[in-house]
């Protein structure tokens, strides 16, 4: 399948009542209530605060995927692509159809349902559930491990999202879209199942580059048994980090998750037709790996203590009335040589102050600055 069919497929199923960065059960409980006998929707558990863990079932075919989402409430981009590809699947002249006679899926859209409904990281009780993995503390945890052991999958796909901070090795592209096929032991042994993921990452990687040439990385294997990845590839399953990251002024991450979307339909097509052992590993390599090059707005040359430096500036994602809004907030006042801004303002030698006309301090939060006497807005509309 190109890739021009598959964005064909994404314009046309692209869920529309979803958008944006906040998605929580009550985004998607309308939707999961429209499912046709195509998805056998389960409730699977239930959070911290006890809200429900929804669980869906489609595909009749031998190779068995687990998928599951919002692991980290604030991270919805890849619960977005979901149901664009849940819409996808049931359209019956949609082109994928081969995919649910070959595959079985069992989808969990919003793991951390109370971390989605406060847009945090963390669950309710503050806990990590991506460290939870071992000792399973929390009912989240347990709720996927349970499928786990009993759906035994024989592909897990651990769907995230990352900060804007990150670029593709050193360069000045952003890392857009990352993967990883997580060590299994602390040697970060190539093993015949991460040799399995590294296979199917490869080929994503090869029709997004067509895409976002050199904006795909991925991250470092570094072992942790705590890491829900680590843990599923330590038990043989071929393991893959889906992480959606920032392309150009998508802040409400819409062609990420038409990319994701990419990623998904091009490796499923890819697993449904042939029986992947690892024999194309190699590529993944040549994938670099993820570095932190970046902030949101780099103000460069200002004048502060009569030394020309640079201004480093970082969004931060706050939950207002519903709605997630982006504060610029002064990080880094220093050289920034090597460090490079999804938007670059140039000071000329100018003092940059705040809005109440004060040289600009680190932890200054606004949406603008004044330079040279005119007002900067920071938030690119």
């Amino acid at each position: 399948m190109q890739v021009e069919d598959i964005k064909r497929l994404f314009l046309k199923h692209k869920e529309n009542s979803l958008s944006h960065r906040y998605i929580t059960n009550k985004h998607i409980e309308p939707l999961l209530e429209k499912m046709s006998d195509l998805f056998h929707v389960d409730t699977i558990g239930e959070s911290v605060l006890n809200n429900p863990i929804y669980g869906l079932k489609i595909g009749y075919g031998k190779k068995r995927i687990l998928m599951w989402s919002q692991m980290h409430g604030n991270e919805s981009t890849t619960t977005k692509a979901l149901f664009d590809l849940f819409n996808t699947f049931l359209d019956t002249n949609s082109e994928l159809s081969h995919i649910l006679e070959a595959c079985t899926f069992y989808i969990i859209p919003i793991l951390n349902p109370d971390g989605a409904l406060a847009y945090t990281r963390i669950n309710a009780n503050e806990v990590d559930l991506n460290r939870d993995a071992q000792n399973l503390t929390q009912p989240e945890s347990m709720a996927l491990r349970k499928v786990f052991e009993s759906f035994n999958p024989h592909f897990c796909y651990n769907l995230h999202g990352q900060r804007t901070i990150f670029s593709a090795g050193t360069t000045n592209k952003s890392a857009t879209v990352s993967f990883l096929a997580p060590a299994q032991d602390d040697a970060c042994t190539i093993t015949s199942n991460r040799k399995v993921a590294m296979e199917v990452i490869g080929v994503m990687n090869e029709a997004l580059q067509s895409i976002i040439p050199n904006q795909v990385g991925v991250y470092d294997d570094a072992f942790n048994l705590n890491c829900v990845g680590d843990t599923f590839q330590s038990e043989n399953v071929a393991t893959i980090l889906f992480e959606a990251g920032h392309f150009m002024n998508d802040y409400g991450r819409e062609k990420t998750r038409e990319l994701i979307y990419t990623s998904y339909v091009t490796s499923l097509n890819y697993i449904s037709g042939k029986e992947v052992n690892g024999s194309g590993y190699k590529s993944y390599f040549n994938i670099p790996e993820n570095n932190k090059c970046f902030f949101d707005v780099i103000i460069r040359n200002a004048k502060v203590n009569n030394e020309l430096v640079d201004i480093g500036i970082q969004f931060q994602e706050r939950l207002i009335d519903n709605k997630i809004e982006f504060i610029p907030k002064v990080e880094k006042i220093e050289n920034l040589d090597g460090f490079y801004g999804h938007r670059e303002i140039e000071a000329n030698g100018f003092e940059v102050l705040d809005a109440r006309g004060k040289l600009l301090k680190l932890g200054y939060e606004n949406v603008c600055v004044i330079l040279n006497s005119e007002e900067i807005m920071l938030l690119s509309k």
